[in-house]
């Protein structure tokens, strides 16, 4: 099922439940989150009432909001499926009916529905005396099981019927599976899923006598003789009953050997296959991906496919036969090996046809024997197959089409394929276990340089080696070229080789072996070639992207597309590996690849085209900060920026998701502001920063608020702004206030105020003057600050409630310093109503922390404390984590010096973890203290 233009959606059930959506698999969340998807999958495109949902969640008396954590649930799941889906709105996937939702879902995008699909055609073809072709349907349908159904959300997935409705319909297929396996004589081709059915059954005697039969037909009586005694005792044990009929009557063919052995007559042994390439002698490191792989395959039922995917140069063929080599002994009929040149440069990708000639004249079929149609050969291929344990290595595959004909239908074989793209569509169709290959660690890289370097010249000079790891980007093949050509030229040192690394960073002049169609511009291009032309035209446009990552939405902007069309460009550029996401939802690119993007920039696009794309990608943030900064806005009515002339797909619900964008984008944004001074677009430069001074503010990042103010400051000074230098000046007195350096924010403040009176804006200067009160209360002039705020209390804030409150609070905070405890009350709660009234969470917060310090100088401890807290909670409901923190810092010392130190403790770590500490005097203090606390014995 398409989820959106290019991107394909797969659900799993069958087994641990799995989404996943343009060949990323999705976290799914939390138990509950889970339990409902699990049941819609279950239904398979039937409704579950909301009823039955809220009894599934809660396994005693279910609480009053159940339905409405049900309704959140499917909310999220809905956004999950479909990111960007707008709040309350059903989306594509998750429907809502009548009392209940139902998931819409075909058989090519459930594994649940896939497997119905298969089992009726088993039924027909058993029906219409076919019961090969009923076995090969019933197989196929098994094989999609990776476990019981809905594994992991037990006791749930053992005790709901609908999943113990789906078990039964698993049973039931192995029962029809084994039906036709019996009547074209081959039972031995079932005993796997038999086992497994008898195992999750043990009680039922019609699974239990047809393993008998199949064990028997296997040349197994022994075993099947002892597995009838263990099911007659247990029957005995736990029913109180003795074997019916069926099983006592497969017991007696086994005992006068009336089973029906495997076909007669079947061909000669097959030659054994032994194709796998050497193992590297020098291969080391990847011991998380060699355990997950070893465990998947040994778990029962396991997957029979383990898909390896990963950017180009990664070493996932080393990695796959390597693995090979591993498991070889465990199926002993045989490897077979394919280069299938999915992306090569110097041949065209292997067709299956090709494929499957080579491999059934490894298995002792003649060349003149191989039928010309491509899925006969794909028939004879799993029927030489059928009942044998053999490993396959499929390398370099270009996409799951490939090799869709090249996968066996026994379930006693193993396939292992590699590929620079994501293979999503085997994980569903094919219970394929993905094995996406990242970048070794640095003791990985380090350990596959001893081998060609030796160890003495390793240890030699362990700097110059971890130089070299860096400048290859522990890329495995790039260090593979290094290593090769220092271990052809031994009296080179290694600080040599480092040298010559970083003499032309950003270039990949330094990594072409003696064959250039080894080296990682060949490797690269494989990649690159296969990609459409609108992607290949985005990655070479990726380089004049500031940031260290990209989101789809800048993406888009970059590109000059439409959000959806850039959603599938950097979908492709993933599938491909020549972009990688890291974390949810920001896209980055290895060092080497983007170096390899800059050279096809260069090369194909000109200077114009590179230069409009700079500005789209400036247009574009300028407009979505400008939409991020107005959902910040304090007591401000009014930006103090304009959205310029881009334009933005994206609008932000309210501040929590400003700040998270802007969290995520703070180093672009940064690298933008020095860009466009660097420029000349001095306006871009001054308003973007602008734009960012409320995230600053909020969330304590007061180092980067100073020194990209200082950047933007000097770009509206170099084009004569008058008004960017005074809001500019203004802004960096607000940065020196909060790092209190109150010397510099006076004189920021001041030279604000001097251009604001010149340039007539009579709104900014009251909002200046009211910073000044707010500096004069710092420095400890509380009688100063008092005179001055209510002089002009009343022409300043008319009209203005926020304003107001934020003034009140200000004479709260300097009465309470005076000790007028009674007059600070009345204007902390007066701001407090104002600030009500007008839904300014920040305001609330601010009364609430200054009441907390009313009753702190008043030594009402208690009080203090509970207004603190409701301080803490209103500063983090607007996304303000730096003052959040402080009050938290407060809290804490507050509930030491009570006596109460756990509680301190857990206030404190609560502060850090919500401020960057190293911007912030208080999160250093909160660092210091914690680390005593913790310290003592």
């Amino acid at each position: 099922m398409r989820a959106e233009a290019g991107e394909t959606i797969g659900f799993s059930v069958l087994g641990s439940i799995r989404v996943v959506r343009a060949g990323t698999e999705l976290r799914l969340g939390a138990r509950q989150q889970r339990l409902v998807l699990a049941l819609l999958l279950a239904r398979a495109g039937s409704p579950a009432s909301l009823a039955e949902l809220v009894e599934l969640l809660w396994d005693d008396e279910a609480p009053a909001s159940a339905a409405n954590v049900v309704h959140r649930h499917v909310g999220v799941l809905r956004r999950l499926l479909e990111p960007g889906l707008p709040t309350r709105s059903a989306g594509r996937h998750i429907l809502r009916d009548f009392s209940g939702y139902r998931l819409r879902a075909d058989e090519e995008s459930l594994d649940l529905l896939k497997f119905r699909s298969l089992s009726r055609l088993a039924g027909r073809s058993l029906q219409d005396g076919d019961p090969e072709s009923a076995l090969r349907h019933s197989l196929d349908g098994l094989r999609l099981w990776r476990g019981r159904c809905a594994a992991g959300l037990e006791p749930a997935s053992r005790l709901h019927p609908a999943f113990i409705a789906v078990e039964a319909e698993r049973a039931q297929a192995v029962r029809e599976a084994a039906d036709a396996a019996e009547r074209c004589g081959r039972l031995s081709a079932v005993l796997a899923p038999l086992r497994q059915a008898a195992e999750q059954h043990p009680l039922d005697e019609s699974l239990q006598s047809r393993l008998l039969l199949a064990l028997a037909a296997d040349g197994r009586q022994a075993e099947a003789v002892q597995t009838y005694r263990v099911v007659r005792r247990r029957l005995a044990d736990e029913l109180g009953i003795d074997p019916g009929e069926e099983l006592r009557e497969a017991y007696d063919r086994l005992l006068h050997q009336r089973t029906q052995p495997n076909r007669a007559g079947s061909p000669a042994p097959l030659p054994r296959p032994a194709q796998l390439p050497p193992d590297l002698p020098f291969f080391s490191g990847r011991d998380d991906l060699i355990a997950e792989a070893r465990a998947a395959v040994a778990r029962p039922g396991g997957p029979k496919v383990l898909a390896i995917d990963g950017m180009p140069g990664i070493g996932k063929t080393a990695l796959a036969v390597h693995l090979a080599h591993q498991f070889a002994a465990g199926y002993p009929d045989g490897q077979l090996y394919v280069d299938l040149r999915g992306y090569d440069g110097r041949e065209p990708a292997m067709c299956p046809a090709e494929a499957l000639r080579g491999f059934l004249g490894s298995l002792g079929v003649p060349q003149e024997g191989i039928p010309a149609e491509l899925h006969a050969q794909a028939g004879m291929y799993r029927s030489s197959l059928a009942g044998r344990r053999v490993l396959i290595v499929l390398d370099n595959c270009r996409d799951a089409e490939q090799i869709r004909h090249l996968l066996p239908g026994s379930p006693g074989c193993l396939v292992i394929v590699t590929s620079r793209s994501r293979l999503s569509t085997l994980l569903t169709t094919a219970g394929a276990h993905p094995l996406p290959v990242g970048l070794p660690s640095v003791d990985e890289a380090r350990a596959a340089l001893l081998r060609p370097l030796g160890a003495v010249r390793v240890a030699a000079d362990p700097a110059a080696i971890d130089a070299i790891i860096t400048g290859c980007g522990r890329l495995p093949l790039a260090l593979a070229v290094v290593a090769a050509r220092a271990a052809s030229q031994p009296g080179t040192p290694p600080a040599q080789i480092a040298a010559e690394l970083a003499q032309a960073p950003g270039s990949l002049d330094g990594f072409d072996g003696d064959d250039p169609r080894t080296g990682l511009r060949a490797a690269f291009s494989w990649s690159y070639q296969a990609l459409s032309a609108p992607a290949a035209r985005l990655f070479r446009l990726l380089p004049t992207h500031p940031g260290p990552d990209i989101s789809i939405a800048g993406a888009a902007g970059l590109a000059g597309v439409p959000l959806q069309t850039g959603r599938a460009l950097i979908g492709e550029l993933s599938r491909a590996h020549l972009i990688g996401e890291d974390p949810p939802g920001r896209y980055r690119t290895h060092d080497l690849l983007m170096a390899y993007a800059t050279e096809l920039g260069e090369e194909i696009d000109s200077p114009a085209e590179r230069a409009a794309a700079e500005l789209r990608c400036l247009e574009f943030y300028r407009a979505t900060c400008y939409q991020a900064h107005r959902r910040l806005l304090a007591s401000e009515y009014h930006p103090m920026i304009e959205p310029g002339s881009g334009e933005t797909p994206l609008r932000f619900a309210g501040h929590g998701d400003a700040m998270r964008w802007f969290t995520a984008e703070r180093q672009v944004l940064i690298a933008l502001v020095g860009r466009a001074a660097r420029q000349g677009r001095h306006t871009d430069a001054w308003q973007l920063a602008l734009g960012m001074q409320h995230f600053f503010d909020r969330s304590g990042r007061w180092v980067d608020w100073t020194t990209t103010g200082e950047v933007a400051l000097e770009a509206a000074r170099a084009g004569g702004d008058l008004v960017g230098q005074a809001r500019m000046h203004r802004s960096l007195a607000g940065a020196a206030y909060f790092r209190r350096e109150h010397e510099t924010a006076v004189g920021h403040l001041d030279r604000a105020l001097e251009l604001l009176a010149r340039l007539g804006l009579p709104d900014e200067m009251t909002r200046a003057e009211i910073n000044r009160a707010m500096i004069l209360a710092a420095q400890g002039r509380h009688e100063e600050v008092v005179r001055a705020l209510s002089a002009a209390l009343g022409p300043w804030t008319i009209g203005d409630d926020k304003l107001l409150a934020d003034a009140l609070v200000i004479m709260a905070a300097s009465y309470t310093e005076l000790g007028r405890e009674e007059a600070a009350v009345r204007c902390a709660e007066q701001a407090m109503a104002l600030s009500r009234g007008a839904q300014y969470r920040l305001g609330i917060a601010e009364a609430w922390e200054v009441l907390g310090q009313v009753h702190s100088a008043r030594r009402e401890p208690g009080k203090a404390v509970d207004c603190w807290r409701e301080a803490a909670v209103a500063y983090q409901e607007a996304s303000a984590a730096a003052p959040a923190a402080e009050v938290l810092a407060l809290l804490g010392d507050a509930l030491a010096a009570a006596g109460d130190q756990d509680a301190a403790v857990r206030a404190w770590q609560e502060a850090l973890a919500l401020i960057p500490y190293a911007q912030s005097r208080t999160g250093r203090r909160l660092a210091g203290l914690l680390a005593a606390v913790t310290s003592r014995p």
